[in-house]
């Protein structure tokens, strides 16, 4: 797919400290991109990069095909985690007054914001000062001005905190709703759920390198290593006999409810797959025959500790 932008060999330090090392990525059009990693990782300074905020030492960034300018804030939208509202100025004024910046006439920028708030379910907030606003409420107002402008490229830090799960929900919607428009998404979060929920690809940066890059589907069934999970019922011995050369049992068989026993094995070679499955139908009762995917929660844990 034709990459939005494109991060090519970006280094950031600042006295004493390397924020970023050597850091490469491209960034699909069209597509949800997590970017992962433990706080103090550098994801921040590298969003910072792209929003042409700070410079990097050596390296550049893509967009759209050019060194990324000051121009390309027009189609670029940036929620960061400290929000940034004025909070004695009405909520709508305010709202109108980041979408003009962001190049929106007075009368359209009303009109979609209007717009933007009845989604929202926040209209009756129009009239009334941010600091009225709880912090949910305050968080959909920034979401709605860094939407606001239909920006190409979407960078939103930490965008679910501050939601109860209900409003969660609905930012993850609106999230794909915007990528299915034809939006490009990063975001930056620590909440994996998410990430296995709406993303389609990842970049996980620890201690200011890439370490992991790629689709969230091919990252998690690289991961989980042709584990399987079998559930059965028949004998150890006849088991074992059934996967004896195709299979490696991992760990101890443990008796389930039913009177199932199930055990964990690892097929080293895929094309054995089906001859493992053919094997137990014959000398066991087969119950059920599931891959075991990790999480995404597990592969970053794994990844930062170094046991990948």
């Amino acid at each position: 797919m034709d990459p939005i932008l494109i991060i090519e060999n970006v280094t950031k330090s600042y006295i004493g400290h390397k924020a970023l090392d050597d850091i490469s990525m491209e960034i699909p059009r069209g597509s949800i991109y997590g970017l992962l990693g433990p706080n103090g990782a550098g994801k921040t300074t590298l969003i910072r990069v792209v929003n042409h905020m700070t410079a990097p030492d050596c390296g550049k960034v893509l967009f759209e095909g050019h060194e990324i300018t000051d121009n390309d804030i027009y189609t670029i939208g940036y929620m960061p985690e400290e929000r940034g509202l004025y909070r004695k100025m009405k909520v709508g004024e305010q709202a109108v007054f980041f979408a003009r910046i962001h190049g929106l006439s007075r009368s359209e920028a009303t009109h979609r914001l209007r717009s933007w708030f009845e989604r929202l379910d926040i209209s009756e907030w129009w009239d009334k000062k941010v600091e009225d606003l709880s912090k949910g409420m305050a968080q959909k107002v920034q979401f709605i001005t860094t939407v606001v402008h239909e920006p190409k490229l979407l960078i939103f830090d930490e965008p679910f905190s501050g939601f109860d799960p209900i409003n969660q929900d609905l930012l993850k919607k609106e999230i794909l709703g915007l990528r299915d428009r034809g939006a490009t998404v990063i975001f930056s979060t620590h909440n994996m759920e998410s990430v296995e929920e709406i993303c389609d690809d990842i970049t996980l940066i620890n201690k200011s390198q890439n370490i992991l890059s790629g689709p969230v589907n091919e990252i998690r069934r690289k991961a989980g290593g042709n584990t399987f999970l079998v559930v059965f019922n028949g004998s150890q011995e006849d088991f074992i006999e059934a996967i004896n050369g195709h299979a490696n049992p991992i760990g101890q068989p443990e008796v389930i409810i039913g009177g199932y026993t199930q055990q964990k094995i690892h097929i080293p070679d895929d094309s054995s797959i089906r001859t493992v499955i053919g094997s137990l139908n014959d000398k066991v009762f087969l119950r059920s025959f599931q891959e075991i995917i990790p999480s995404m929660n597990d592969i970053f844990i794994r990844a930062v500790n170094g046991t990948l």
